[in-house]
């Protein structure tokens, strides 16, 4: 429900809801003023539908802190609908007419503060007991439902007819358990509640504390501290030591219970349900006890409602007659007779539902009645006419409206109401001003709050944007990477096709050149032996026809073999080039897989250290604003501490000079007073006067007599004249004394006078210093607890830094060991995987007939002069995908491949190991595997037609290695090699 709501407001349904439609006045008849407080009145009243009797409380909510009254009539109302227990009072419904609210609860006949006022003594032991336990149950069940009284105490116990004891005034209650508002009547208000706002929460045991308190009421009349400023007593409250009972007439039981609810620690006090079996409450006793009580207060009402109406009928009485013949009159015969009808109308009062208190609300909200203002207009009538009718209609009045038994009350409490309301509106004053700061204090709070979780969110989004711009960016780079390892491919694939079409083509042109050459060569040989043939002339024709033959079959059957020889070594050549080919392109996809992935991996690695650096940044910022919004908070809190401890003290020093003026008007109305007692004190001494000087003029008559009857006659005159004189004297001695009575009298009241008010005086200053003082303690004993509250949340706030601090170097700490794990894990994977094709790779190698130690062996010549298959070649291709400069990886693997690998040609050191003398001097195995095949590929060479014009100092090599270069270059440009 908003607080922003008007007054009075019935728009919101719930609201709307809590209160009936009804007209009150007309449903409600007989209506009796029963008590009165701060909040309004209470009223004895009777259901015309029903005739049930009921208790109505009015209350306004018009005028200053509408709102506010608004606002905690609606809690009352809502408190009252969710309790119903035999020990609360029973609620009857709610209405509203004209800016009031009538609540209508069941009547009872009085409170415990009631019982006090009658008797003008404490209650038994036993009756507290039964009190208490009333009232316990009704605690047991609010505190189960985590529902806080918050205003237990003498007043707020009512009995009803049967003696039943129910806990009234909701309206300082609490529906929320815990709870942290400052409300209460400050007497009977636990030290928690106090602190409520400097220190925290609190719980339903402030009901217990309040309950021990009430406990102390019933048993010395007053609560605690009742002598001194209310304001001053919730300082000392909250201060000093609990308080206890004072008599020791009271049983252990007794003091023990009281003890426990006292205890000042709320840890320390029991709650309501173990404070049921406590032996104060479960001790045997009359079940009449509380009735018997009712019983005898009734008793003692109308014992003192007959002395009231006697006093009055005296004085009507009186003034009607304005005769002594008829005041002694009255004084004789009315008392009989009036008791007796009095009798009779107490007798027919107290068979009905006597009026009385039902609801109360403020520590001077005891339980009252009063006559009916019908039955005050028929006296007023009365007293203008004949004084035996004003007696018959008092009489019937009184008949038809008996008497409350609390009859006395009411005009003293609208008395105490109108004396207090200053003190009253200060505490009220004081208690909004506590809520007030309350609310801004909470106000704050859910404003940094949502400050805080406004740029938590921030902060997380702004981390989710860049995590989703990361893996964007991985995406990407892995989409690139797809592609260019796709491109790779491709490359390779053509390449290959390209290598073996260029080895084809040379090895097509090299077979042609030595087809002609053998063609040459058997010209060249057929003419020598022709030659030969004809210089020896001694060899018969046919001989020399069959050894020409012979020797054509064989050079023909030579060529043959060396026409077969050079398509198997060129057959050879192809396979061993093209595996050599295929084994550069795997480790150069090796080495750009590498590439890649490093590349990868640093990516992520950067974005892994951008994400650790934005989170420590984050880290740093929600710091910062912490301790921005704790110190916000502190200093608002330390301000409100001052405006509380500067109202505190001005509150004090106003009670101060209240106190000092009307101490100041009690003395000057004694000294107003005073010639009134010293002129009653001065006729008395005027009397005294008066008395003697009859009892001498009497004495003196008769001694006169007796002396002129024993003189004779001639000496009268003389004694006469004598005793004359002697009465003067002794008349001048008494006025003499009698002058100096009036001025000692004078004399010694003024002094007394003076000594009495300078002694009230004295008594007065040092009291109020004691309660500044114990103001000044209290104030400063709440700023060192304020202080230490500051430096404990100071401390906490920096431990949950550091703790976060830790907690998240910790995980940036976690994931970056994850991230190296993950590393070396995709790097020993792909390493693993790459070993693995290498080594299928060498597998089929050797199955297909070629040595790995063939494959991988390249001299450190053709290192200038790579085909685009090996490091050198694919180096542009590296670096347009952008992989990364730094220190290789794999450098005991892929160096090897680099150097053994990637520099080969497909026509210098290669060929020149497939064709013998390399090999031989390497010491390495045949390409087929067969250690003949070299010296027959060696032989087949001598005569060669390129073995021709060949110098035997290695001439075959430099023309392999200006090949080899002349082949890299056709290819690397894309042109066919020809032989010219």
């Amino acid at each position: 429900m908003p607080n922003s709501s008007r007054a009075g407001s019935l728009k919101d349904p719930e609201i709307a809801d809590l209160f009936f439609k009804e007209d009150p006045e007309k449903l409600f008849t007989d209506l009796r003023e029963i008590g009165h407080g701060s909040f309004g009145a209470v009223y004895f009243a009777r259901n015309g539908r029903t005739n049930e009797v009921v208790a109505i409380k009015k209350m306004s909510y018009s005028g200053k802190q509408s709102n506010e009254k608004w606002q905690d009539i609606i809690k009352e109302v809502k408190y009252l609908q969710k309790i119903q227990h035999p020990n609360c009072i029973e609620y009857k419904g709610c209405y509203l007419r004209e800016h009031t609210a009538w609540l209508v609860m069941e009547y009872c006949l009085g409170s415990a503060s009631d019982l006090l006022e009658v008797h003008k003594k404490p209650l038994q032991e036993v009756e507290i007991a039964a009190i208490t336990h009333g009232a316990l149950q009704g605690l047991a069940y609010l505190h189960s439902h985590n529902m806080i009284h918050r205003d237990v105490k003498a007043g707020n116990v009512l009995l009803t007819e049967p003696g039943q004891v129910k806990l009234a005034d909701f309206g300082s209650a609490s529906i929320a358990c815990p709870a942290n508002s400052f409300v209460g009547t400050p007497y009977w208000m636990a030290p928690e509640v106090i602190l409520a706002m400097d220190e925290g929460q609190y719980e339903g045991k402030v009901d217990i504390w309040s309950l021990g308190i009430t406990c102390i009421e019933l048993a010395e009349r007053k609560p605690p501290l009742f002598n001194m400023n209310a304001m001053s007593a919730l300082y000392h409250i909250a201060q000093n030591e609990s308080p206890m009972l004072q008599s020791i007439e009271w049983t252990d039981y007794f003091r023990n219970f009281v003890d426990s609810c006292l205890q000042k620690i709320p840890q320390d006090r029991p709650n309501s349900e173990e404070l049921l079996k406590h032996a104060f409450v479960q001790r045997e006793r009359p079940e009449s006890v509380l009735v018997d009580l009712i019983n005898r207060t009734k008793d003692a009402v109308r014992e003192l409602d007959n002395l009231q109406y006697r006093k009055m009928k005296k004085i009507l009485f009186q003034e009607a007659h304005n005769g002594p013949t008829t005041e002694a009159q009255d004084e004789e015969e009315e008392p009989e007779h009036v008791v007796g009808r009095t009798g009779t109308v107490n007798s027919a009062g107290s068979n009905q539902s006597i009026p009385s208190m039902s609801i109360s609300a403020s520590s001077q909200s005891s339980s009252v009645n009063s006559l009916t203002d019908a039955c005050d207009d028929k006296s007023e009538a009365d007293m203008e006419g004949d004084h035996t009718v004003m007696s018959v209609i008092h009489l019937k009045c009184l008949t038809e409206f008996p008497p409350p038994p609390f009859l006395f009350q009411l005009t003293r409490q609208i008395k105490e109401h109108e004396q207090d309301s200053e003190l009253r509106e200060q505490i009220l004053g004081y208690k909004r001003m506590r809520r007030q700061h309350q609310k801004q204090l909470m106000a704050l709070e859910n404003k940094l709050k949502a400050e805080m979780d406004e740029h938590r969110l921030r902060l997380d989004k702004e981390l989710e944007n860049q995590r989703n711009t990361f893996a964007q960016e991985m995406d990407k780079l892995i989409k690139k990477h797809q592609a260019a390892m796709e491109k790779y491919a491709k490359t390779f694939s053509n390449d290959e096709k390209k290598f073996q079409q260029h080895i084809q083509s040379q090895q097509k042109k090299e077979l042609n050149s030595f087809l002609e050459s053998q063609k040459r060569e058997y010209k060249l040989r057929k003419e020598q032996l022709k030659e030969e043939l004809n210089e020896n002339q001694s060899t018969p024709k046919k001989e020399k026809q069959e050894w020409f033959s012979k020797q054509k079959e064989n050079f023909q059957h030579y060529q043959a073999e060396e026409d077969a020889n050079l398509q198997r070594r060129q057959r050879q050549y192809l396979e061993l080039e093209c595996r050599r080919f295929k084994r550069r392109i795997l480790i150069a996809r090796h080495n750009i897989e590498q590439d890649l992935v490093r590349e990868e991996l640093n990516k992520r690695q950067t974005q892994k250290d951008l994400e650790h650096a934005m989170l420590l940044r984050h880290h740093e910022s929600m710091q910062e604003l912490e301790f921005r919004q704790l110190n916000n908070i502190q200093k608002t809190r330390t301000e409100l501490v001052r405006l509380q401890h500067q109202t505190e003290l001005t509150n004090q020093q106003e009670y101060n000079k209240r106190r000092e003026r009307e101490l100041r008007r009690k003395h000057a109305m004694e000294v107003r007073q005073q010639p009134k007692s010293l002129k009653s004190k001065e006729l008395q001494i005027k009397k005294q006067f008066q008395d003697t000087c009859k009892i001498q003029t009497r004495q003196y008559k008769a001694l006169r007599n007796q002396l002129l009857e024993t003189t004779p006659k001639s000496e009268h005159k003389a004694v006469l004249k004598r005793m004359k004189q002697e009465q003067h004297r002794k008349l001048a001695i008494l006025a003499e004394q009698y002058d100096h009575s009036i001025n000692e009298m004078l004399s010694t009241q003024a002094l007394r006078l003076d000594e009495t008010q300078e002694a009230q005086c004295q008594a007065l200053r040092m009291q109020l210093q004691q309660e500044l003082e114990l103001l000044n303690a209290y104030q400063s004993k709440i700023k060192m607890q304020t202080d230490a509250q500051h430096d404990r949340e100071r401390k906490e706030l920096e431990q949950r830094v550091s703790l976060r601090r830790a907690l998240l170097e910790h995980k940036i700490e976690e994931e970056m060991m994850s991230l190296q794990n993950e590393r070396l894990a995709r790097i020993q994977s792909l390493l693993e995987r790459q070993a693995r094709e290498v080594e299928a790779f060498g597998s089929e190698s050797i199955r297909l007939g070629f040595s790995n130690m063939v494959l991988s062996n390249i001299s450190p010549e053709a290192l200038s002069h790579s085909f685009p298959g090996a490091t050198g070649g694919w180096s542009p291709h590296q670096q347009q995908s952008g992989s990364p400069q730094g220190p290789r990886w794999g450098s005991s693997i892929l160096s090897a491949g680099s150097s053994h690998h990637y520099h080969s040609s497909p026509g210098g050191p290669s060929m020149q190991q497939g064709w013998g003398p390399g090999m031989q001097g390497d010491g390495g195995p045949s390409p087929l595997g067969h250690p003949s095949a070299v010296s027959r590929l060696s032989g087949g060479l001598q005569n060669s037609p390129q073995a021709m014009g060949r110098t035997p100092t290695g001439a075959r090599s430099e023309q392999g290695m200006s090949r080899s270069t002349s082949v890299t270059s056709q290819i690397s440009n894309g042109s066919h090699l020809s032989y010219t």
